[in-house]
């Protein structure tokens, strides 16, 4: 059973990797494509720190950055806070769960001004927002899809569920034919009903995606399946 990568690089490589290690067979289909997008940064002086919700915010930024790397960084997930740190930036908070969490974690420290770093399709914040790059959807050939039988699909963004689902349905392949892990309870819901098997990562990390699959490759040995 493999276990079949859809998110756009650069975490599409880490993914797989982090497959490998575990020694699952991975199986790489991205739906979308990350480029970065222009754009103008505010006055420093009009927000406290910088939000990013996702690594690919930090490293499709760009050179616009650069007058905003002494500000502190609020980031969602220990891949993001990564990235920010291996970009140079001083990570100050990192949450665990999602952005509206954090968001309000980082107020209570007194960060109530955020300037969130983000994609064209995110989640809203609350905070002042600036569109750093955009994921585009890839062609993917309808025999892709119908190879996904009896694999497990990994989901890292509602919309990458919402896509999937749609390219299942087009390609009349049965739902029931695979299994989904989700990011993220509202990842597992914007797939929709009638997969084999749904499981929610214990944590919106890699590592707890990877093991929720192993987990599922384990009851598929034995026979177990769930809704």
């Amino acid at each position: 059973m493999a276990v079949v990568v859809v998110r756009p690089e650069p975490g599409h490589a880490a993914t797989i990797a982090a497959l490998r290690e575990a020694r699952l067979e991975p199986r790489s289909l991205p739906l979308f494509a990350a480029r970065a997008v222009e754009w103008t940064p505010p006055e420093p002086d009009t927000f406290d720190a910088l939000l990013f919700t996702s690594a690919q915010g930090v490293r499709l930024a760009g050179s616009a950055l650069d007058p905003l790397r002494h500000k502190p960084v609020i980031a969602v997930g220990p891949a993001t806070a990564a990235a920010a740190r291996e970009a140079g930036l001083s990570v100050v908070l990192t949450g665990t769960r999602d952005a509206a969490s954090v968001v309000a974690q980082a107020r209570t420290q007194g960060y109530t001004r955020l300037l969130h770093l983000a994609g064209r399709d995110r989640v809203e914040t609350g905070a002042m927002t600036r569109i750093v790059y955009a994921a585009d959807a890839v062609a993917v050939a309808p025999d892709a899809i119908a190879a996904l039988a009896g694999q497990i699909v990994l989901l890292h963004s509602a919309r990458a569920a919402a896509r999937l689902a749609e390219l299942v349905d087009q390609a009349g392949l049965p739902r029931a034919a695979i299994s989904l892990v989700a990011i993220s309870a509202r990842t597992a819901a914007a797939a929709g009903p009638g997969w084999q098997a749904v499981v929610i990562a214990t944590a919106p990390r890699d590592d707890a995606m990877v093991a929720a699959a192993r987990a599922l490759t384990g009851a598929a040995a034995t026979g177990i399946s769930g809704a």
